[in-house]
């Protein structure tokens, strides 16, 4: 019926040709979920509910009143809130909570017509690279079910890598969408922060957080783009920014561009595929007239660092709110508040939610804040200012997305320090709130998917997708 590259515009297209009824179309996308629950990608499925309002944007459709997104079958993070549905980012501690509403993104894509079929398995909290985090069950690569598919979004990517969803929905801290779309070979594209609405996101650090789409397309992202972007007065850090339509001349070749090629990202263990499709990316750019040149991120190196600070500290605060007071799990039989906070917590968060609340207590505890803490927003601001002054030379940056192509399950669960050095090119762009963009950029000696990655200036998507459409084109 569909194969695994049908984009939303050829969705749109084989419908309106009668090749295919939306209701077929749900139809089909739930018995795929169905034979491959192997890959545990989905926690929840509305099939039900997905069908009826498939018949319903099928009657729109056949009025000429759809939405912009009909055709659009999507999966969404299990953080991101739906009105009536489970919401448990996938923790114990949130087991059987229920969403009171819906959050902004969802709103704006159901008015737009898409259809959400469920939610999508994750790192518990959004805690992780690999999506073995999950309290339920490791998520499994579609493209070797022995490897991890990145993580935290990546129920979300292995969704639409094995074509069990039109497109999705995660969320990126420091690399959750884009780590995994590069891993599983799909694109996946975090906007500047402050784009898109975070109400309805559960927090894991309120100042890196940003929700973004999953697609088999630069185009398919841009169009859930224009429907989730613009200001939301439910969010405070929601910018009131204006939206221009992404999908416009998208795939016209820009006149002139300069492409920055940051020394830093290509100077430590870059697995060669990967560098070699940075080399393939870069003689693309140059043959079509453009403008490759080198540029130099200084504070590159203290990224990392900075990030797993910053990060902790604020999931330490945020995270303070599941006590067993107000909502989701409450240990039994405690004798006192002390022990129902105590054992309510220790039963309900996983081994990697507890090691980043520790960490982030620690750094912002009574002698510490100054030496940790406070070091490491002085350090983003410098983070932020090499961007600054990088796109005083250029337009786009590229860069390898992840270091390695996706690694086996198991292979790091063991040294936390090297699962975090799996987002080692991706933080930078959330601390200093830039766009960025993941596509598929070959494979690699194992035939598994390469990622490529494209970084604008704040509020620049337009041109960062653009930049990304053509790429795309040349490989």
């Amino acid at each position: 019926m569909l194969t695994t590259n049908a984009s939303i515009s050829e969705i749109q297209r084989r419908i309106a040709a009668g090749e295919i009824s939306l209701p077929e179309l749900v139809e089909f996308y739930v018995r795929r979920v169905e034979s491959q629950r192997s890959l545990n990608a989905f926690l929840d499925v509305y099939a039900d509910e997905a069908l009826e309002q498939a018949r319903k944007v099928q009657g729109k459709l056949a009025a000429g009143k759809a939405g912009p997104l009909a055709g659009a079958v999507l999966a969404i993070k299990d953080n991101i809130a739906i009105k009536g549905k489970k919401l448990t980012c996938a923790s114990h501690i949130l087991a059987n909570f229920v969403s009171p509403y819906d959050a902004t993104v969802v709103q704006r894509l159901r008015t737009a017509d898409a259809i959400v079929l469920g939610k999508t398995n994750m790192d518990e909290f959004a805690m992780g690279s690999s999506s073995e985090n999950s309290s339920v069950a490791p998520v499994r690569n579609p493209r070797d079910p022995e490897r991890v598919p990145g993580g935290s979004s990546g129920g979300s990517a292995a969704a639409v890598a094995a074509n069990l969803c039109t497109a999705a929905l995660g969320s990126d801290t420091g690399g959750s969408i884009r780590q995994p779309a590069a891993f599983c070979g799909v694109v996946g594209l975090k906007p500047t922060y402050g784009r898109v609405s975070r109400f309805g996101l559960v927090a894991f650090a309120s100042s890196l957080d940003q929700i973004g789409p999953f697609g088999r397309t630069v185009e398919d992202v841009a169009r859930l783009l224009n429907v989730m972007a613009g200001h939301d007065p439910m969010d405070s850090t929601s910018a009131p920014e204006p939206v221009p339509d992404f999908t416009d001349q998208l795939h016209t070749r820009p006149e002139s561009l300069t492409i920055g090629l940051p020394v830093e990202y290509l100077s430590g263990d870059v697995q060669p595929d990967i560098v070699q499709a940075i080399e393939t990316a870069k003689q693309a750019f140059t043959e079509a007239g453009y403008q490759v040149r080198d540029v130099h991120l200084p504070m590159t190196e203290y990224c990392i660092a900075t990030y797993y600070i910053i990060c902790t500290a604020e999931a330490s605060s945020n995270l303070a709110r599941y006590d067993g007071a107000r909502y989701g799990h409450r240990a039994a039989d405690v004798q006192n508040l002390e022990e129902m906070y105590r054992l309510t917590r220790s039963e309900g968060f996983g081994k990697e939610v507890k090691r980043r609340i520790m960490l982030g207590t620690y750094v912002l505890s009574a002698g510490y804040y100054d030496a940790y803490y406070r070091r490491a927003l002085k350090v983003r601001t410098l983070i932020r200012r090499d961007f600054e002054q990088a796109f005083e030379q250029c337009d786009v940056l590229i860069t390898p997305t992840t270091p390695s192509t996706a690694f086996r399950i198991g292979e790091k669960t063991r040294d936390p320090v090297a699962m975090y050095l799996s987002d080692i090119f991706t933080v930078s762009a959330n601390l200093a709130g830039l766009p960025a963009i993941s596509i598929p950029a070959g494979k690699d000696e194992n035939d598994l998917p390469i990622g490529v990655q494209l970084l604008a200036r704040p509020f620049d998507e337009a041109t960062l997708l653009r930049a990304a459409a053509f790429l795309e084109a040349q490989f």
